[in-house]
Parts: C-alpha cells; sequence; structure tokens
C-alpha cells in the first residue's frame, strides 16, 4: 500500500521535481488525452467551451451538432433567431444566458475579426463570455499555442498535489506554469483533468488505484482498497464511454468508447 509522502518541508527543486514526475507518470496512462470537446474548427471549440460553463462536455457535445449544422459560421449565428437558437442549446442548461454569449461572441467575430476566431489571448478576452480559461482552451487546442486551463478538475487537484495553496485561478495558472516548460502546459491541462475526472474525483476519489499514489500528499483522502478503489473509476479502463461523440482514433484505439448521441439509451 502506498504511503503518503512526507513533504511539509519540500524544497522547491523536490517540489519542481515531483510535479514534473506526476505529469510524466500521468502521460503514461493518458496518452492518448485530448480536449473533450467535439470540434472540427477554432469556432466550433470557442463556443462549445463558452457552452460547457455549469455542464459537462459530454452534453454539450450531444448538443452542438444541431447547432453547427444550423449556424456553421460565426456572420449564421450572429445573425440568428435567439429564441431558435435558445431551444437548440436548452440541454446545455443556462440556456438564455448562454444563448446571449454565443450570439454576442459571434457578432463580434464578424464585426471585429472578419468572421475568424484571433489566435491572441489578448483578443479572444475581449469577446463576449470568453475569459482566460476559455482562451487557452483555445489557443492550445486549436491554435497549438501553450496554456494552462485551470477548470474545476485542475484546481482540485494542484492543491491536493500541494503544487499551489492558492485559490484565484490566475495565481493558480502562473504558480503551476511556473514549475513546468511552457511547452508542456498544454497537455499538462489535459492529464490533470483526465485524472480529475476519472480517479481523482471530488468526494470519492479512487486512491487504492490511483497510479500516482506514491507521489501524492494526498493519498488516503480516499478509499485506498484497490477492489473498492476500482469501483469508483470513471474512465475506459472502467468501461466507460468517453466525453467525446468523435473522440481521436488513439482514443479509440486504447480501448475508448465514443458517447452516445443525445437521446440515445
Amino acid at each position: 500500500m502506498p504511503v503518503k509522502p512526507a513533504i511539509k518541508e519540500e524544497s522547491r527543486t523536490a517540489l519542481v521535481r515531483r510535479a514534473r514526475r506526476i505529469n510524466r507518470e500521468l502521460a503514461e496512462v493518458y496518452p492518448y488525452a485530448h480536449p473533450e470537446l467535439d470540434f472540427e474548427n477554432p469556432f466550433q471549440l470557442l463556443v462549445a467551451t463558452v457552452l460547457s460553463a455549469q455542464t459537462t462536455d459530454l452534453r454539450v457535445n450531444q448538443t452542438t451538432p444541431a447547432l453547427f449544422a444550423a449556424y456553421p459560421t460565426p456572420e449564421d449565428l450572429a445573425a440568428a433567431n435567439p429564441e431558435e437558437v435558445e431551444e437548440i442549446l436548452r440541454p446545455c442548461g443556462f440556456f438564455r444566458a448562454k444563448t446571449r454569449s454565443v450570439i454576442g461572441l459571434s457578432k463580434a467575430l464578424a464585426e471585429d475579426f472578419g468572421g475568424e476566431v484571433p489566435g491572441r489571448l489578448e483578443d479572444l478576452v475581449k469577446l463576449p463570455g470568453v475569459g482566460r480559461k476559455t482562451a487557452f482552451v483555445v489557443l492550445g487546442n486549436a491554435f497549438g499555442r501553450p496554456g494552462i486551463t485551470v477548470d474545476t478538475h485542475f484546481q482540485r487537484l494542484v492543491r491536493r498535489w500541494r503544487w499551489t495553496e492558492e485559490t484565484d485561478p490566475d495565481k493558480i495558472e502562473a504558480e503551476v506554469g511556473a514549475l513546468f516548460p511552457k511547452s508542456d502546459w498544454t497537455d499538462l491541462s489535459h492529464h490533470v483533468i483526465w485524472h480529475g475526472r476519472r480517479i481523482c474525483h471530488a468526494r470519492k476519489p479512487a486512491c487504492g488505484a490511483c497510479p500516482i499514489a506514491p507521489l501524492c500528499p494526498a493519498y488516503g483522502e480516499g478509499e485506498t482498497d484497490p477492489e473498492k478503489a476500482k469501483k469508483l473509476l470513471k474512465y475506459e479502463k472502467g468501461g466507460f464511454p468517453g466525453q467525446r461523440l468523435n473522440p481521436p482514433q488513439a482514443y479509440l484505439d486504447a480501448g475508448g468508447r465514443p458517447a452516445p448521441p443525445l437521446g440515445a439509451a
């Protein structure tokens, strides 16, 4: 059984080494980690990321096919009837506010950026409903520009691992980013978020089935019995489908299954 490491007086050098080792080991567990929103271009990723607030990526992926079929470009969505968009987005929750956001950002793209999603942080955060987290998702996954996505899973895990004690997302981003080369940031985000969704859950982390338990100062907060912990797993090795309806081939090759479409059993 893994023993909780004694790192109360961990030096900066030791912290950096432990953090980078955790990332390397998670990369081996999730070599196919990827953004879990379905998208075919930067505009689709931007809209999907805005819609993902306070709901699951799965629900967004089940909803966006109808949205993008009806409004494939920023110009189309900017000119849409809000009531019709609301009806499509109803399954995502907060559909009225989200309708205002996606129509507003589409108008801004059409009027200020020639209908193209900008590839700069300072431009993206000017769009309605787009903050730094959303901007880094788009920059990292649509433009290949490194960024750290500080979502709820990321915040929970990096504090459990004592990479930071901060609670403000911008400060977390800065402190965690300083532990890694910039080139690692986007993949690091995927590894941490995947681990948070699949093993290191908020209420019942599966400590006894965790591949990085020996490196985790929070080991023991969850179920430590290996057999009981296995029942808590929520990822492909446990037979669960992923969040995407159209996942990358590497994920399918590793045994992952696509998510079901909206309304499927």
